[in-house]
């Protein structure tokens, strides 16, 4: 398995981590909120055929590049059947909140509870975790011990929960 870690300028100061996965010549980016140069140029590095973009949640700062990387490189779009709701809603998708003009994206597969991504010899299981947002999601992949959060789990705490499409988490840990 190869993991790349990109920090993208997503507008002003926000700053998104993007990830790009790849195995067995494989790979998903997760959450490429901007500069799609920046990411095109490691995905060209790797050499790689794109599977997927999966986006953790509809906000605006963490799919910015989308079309850019599906122009480039295809790959299907893939966000949680919830959060699909909004990602064409600047009220929920919070582009004119930061000053983001929202990008046209058409998703082309929606995730539920349990479903399973499949990179190269690669799962990731798909874990509903709203709080952030109402459709937020993790995946996991049990071979390699990671979890990559989105927004759910930010540096030292949990996300924020006090935007549109808010939803308490069902953990009690986390409210």
């Amino acid at each position: 398995m190869i993991l790349k870690q990109v920090r993208v300028d997503t507008f002003g100061d926000i700053i998104t981590n993007t990830y790009i996965i790849c195995d067995s010549g494989e790979a998903m980016i997760i959450d490429p909120g901007g500069e799609h140069n920046k990411i095109n140029q490691v995905i060209e590095e790797l050499g790689v055929n794109l599977k997927y973009i999966v986006l953790t949640h509809c906000h605006a700062d963490h799919i910015g590049a989308v079309p850019e990387i599906k122009k480039l490189h295809g790959g299907k779009i893939l966000i949680s059947r919830i959060d699909n709701e909004g990602i064409k809603n600047p009220n929920i998708n919070l582009g004119p909140y930061i000053g983001m003009k929202v990008p046209e994206i058409d998703v082309d597969e929606t995730l539920e509870e349990n479903d399973i991504i499949k990179v190269g010899s690669l799962e990731f299981k798909i874990i509903e975790t709203p709080g952030h947002t109402k459709g937020g999601i993790c995946l996991y992949c049990e071979k390699e011990k990671l979890l990559f959060s989105g927004d759910t789990l930010f540096a030292g705490t949990h996300g924020r929960t006090d935007l549109p499409t808010r939803k308490l988490c069902r953990y009690s840990s986390f409210n």
